[in-house]
């Protein structure tokens, strides 16, 4: 497996960098596209009695931070679940609110929305939409597949590989050139291996490569490398 910090690609024949951070940058339009932030995910698991420490939001958005850095994007697109229930902005913390005015600060910032935040309080800055339509290319929360051009999140793609007897599994981003699926941006965020029946309904089994999440590198596997949970 060729190791590589960003990889290019054409997506629906535009132009795509896929990050090793796990975000998806749009040379052409200055953007930057970060699915499943799920911040505030453990206040919100808090309130139901699985006490986690409460440090997520704050590495998720250092996280993101440092992908904003690296990019000086014009435009952010955030794919929906940036927060882990209705009541994730409420809870926000002072320093944390202030981060994400900053990141908002001189470029156009969307929120797509998701099953865990279908809707957004205006106080959040930005914009929010259901989809949004950027050239050739279509976000959204949820993939719907058969689509050119999608670009979504929701099913936090994972791949797995097996070799001499062990294993290694990481968040991944997934794409047969046509559609692309983000893996989870936020640091509590789970990941769905993509051998799943539910990325069957994206991909053609045969037609997809998983682009795995190294430190610092970007790992491309064919469909018959990868393994099963």
């Amino acid at each position: 497996m060729a190791e590589r910090p960003e990889l290019a690609l054409q997506l629906a024949g535009c132009e795509a960098v896929l990050d090793a951070a796990g975000a998806l940058w749009l040379p052409g339009a200055r953007t930057l596209v970060v699915s499943d932030l799920h911040l505030e995910k453990a206040s919100s698991l808090a309130r139901r009695g699985m006490l986690l420490p409460p440090y997520d939001t704050g590495a998720t958005l250092r996280r993101l931070e440092s992908a904003v850095r690296a990019r000086d994007p014009r435009s952010v697109i955030c794919l929906g679940d940036s927060f882990h229930d209705r009541a994730g902005p409420e809870r926000l913390a002072g320093e944390a609110r202030a981060r994400i005015a900053a990141l908002q600060r001189g470029r156009d910032w969307v929120w797509v929305t998701g099953n865990h935040d279908p809707e957004l309080p205006p106080a959040i800055g930005g914009e929010t939409a259901a989809t949004l339509v950027l050239g050739a290319l279509t976000f959204r929360h949820e993939p719907c597949g058969g689509i050119r051009g999608e670009v979504a999140g929701h099913l936090h793609p994972a791949a797995k590989v097996a070799r001499h007897g062990r294993s290694v599994r990481r968040r991944a981003f997934v794409s047969d050139g046509e559609r692309l699926v983000l893996p989870a941006f936020g640091v509590l965020a789970g990941g769905l291996n993509v051998l799943d029946r539910a990325f069957a309904q994206v991909f053609r089994a045969d037609a997809f490569l998983a682009f795995m999440l190294g430190e610092r590198r970007l790992y491309p596997v064919a469909p018959h490398a990868l393994a099963g949970d």
